[in-house]
């Protein structure tokens, strides 16, 4: 490999203008955990590996030709060239530089969580993804409790190859991203081992209300409230008084945890007896409150923010943030401020206790 491109990098050394190097998931991680933030720890394989492999099977040099005459809303076509793009790239091996590299970092990564082959998740993090201005969150694939450096290899590669998908390919033809120039950086991160999870608005996504946190909640791994796969329990807080002044609590069917015997994320049915109860408790919800506001501080921004809270850890040092980007929906709008300019705190208190008391 030619120049001096580290090609995987430990998350505490990822900042937030390493974007280009890291992707988007991996640097704001760095970013958040310099900030004093509590993030499982992990590492990312940037964007020089990405290049450095493409380059190594070629198939970057042919997306153009592969792609060539189809338009962005010709489903069948664009998932033709999709198949065709990631059967090349999910058949080529790494280099032995970067396979020995992630190993390495993998080992390293086990024994520091006192884990032998710690199960990890393994997130695409695109070079483009999670900035205010082109929210391509989601788009690539994500795979939890992958143990093992040669299933975390194998899931790197389709991390990789799911920056093609046919939905992505489309996405950025609509977007007016050149292929050539959206790299694909891949985080492994040691899992949490959830008994709740969700995400977090620093901001209510309802209406833009910034005075409020909005927290959804599951039992399990956080991707059943993700994917939508689930209706979560809602909680919204008050962000001056640190209250929780409205509780949703959902019939809660699914949840995904570890299938111990297989060692995977599994779906299965939530015991009878939790389906109806509240997921995580308002001690839980105040600190899940309090570290939104440190993270929107930090950004200077309205935050959407992943979390989970892990169950072999003690109480007190539970609460994780998986991940963190900018809210993209109302950030940028002009929207009326709840309390008139000029108003304290205590006035804005007055006002919520009298129009509404908390439930």
């Amino acid at each position: 490999m030619s120049g001096t491109e580290p090609l995987v990098v430990w998350f505490e050394n990822c900042r937030n203008d390493m974007v280009e190097e890291v992707g988007g998931k991996c640097a704001s991680l760095g970013e958040l955990i310099n900030a004093g933030i509590r993030v499982p720890p992990g590492f990312a394989i940037t964007s020089a590996a990405y290049r450095h492999f493409m380059e190594g099977n070629k198939v970057l040099s042919q997306v153009d030709d592969i792609l060539k005459g189809i338009a962005e809303n010709d489903i069948a076509s664009l998932e033709k060239a999709s198949e065709i793009i990631r059967t090349e790239i999910e058949k080529t091996e790494f280099s032995i530089e970067l396979e020995d590299q992630v190993a390495e970092f993998y080992r390293k990564l086990s024994i520091n969580s006192y884990l032998p082959a710690a199960p990890v998740a393994v997130r695409s993090s695109a070079t483009a993804e999670d900035l205010p201005d082109a929210s391509f969150a989601g788009q690539q694939d994500t795979f939890l409790w992958v143990r093992g450096v040669d299933n975390v290899l194998a899931r790197t590669r389709e991390c990789i190859s799911s920056l093609f998908t046919g939905r992505a390919i489309g996405y950025r033809m609509k977007m007016g991203f050149d292929h050539k120039d959206v790299g694909l950086c891949v985080g492994v991160q040691k899992m949490a081992n959830s008994f709740t999870a969700g995400v977090m608005f620093t901001l209510n996504p309802s209406n833009g209300d910034r005075s409020s946190i909005v927290i959804d909640s599951n039992w399990g791994f956080g991707e059943s409230v993700v994917s939508g796969e689930v209706t979560p329990d809602q909680f919204l807080v008050n962000k001056i008084s640190m209250e929780v002044i409205k509780r949703t609590i959902s019939d809660k069917e699914m949840l995904y945890t570890v299938d111990h015997v297989n060692q995977k994320s599994k779906k299965s049915k939530v015991p009878e007896e939790r389906r109806k109860i509240q997921s995580v408790v308002d001690e839980e919800l105040i600190e899940l409150a309090r570290m939104g506001k440190l993270i929107e501080q930090h950004y200077g921004r309205p935050m959407d923010i992943e979390w989970a809270i892990d169950k072999d850890m003690p109480e007190g040092g539970n609460i994780f943030i998986l991940q963190a980007r900018p809210e993209t929906v109302w950030a940028d709008k002009k929207i009326e401020p709840i309390s008139k300019p000029g108003s304290t705190a205590m006035d804005h208190i007055l006002k919520t206790m009298m129009t509404g008391k908390k439930l």
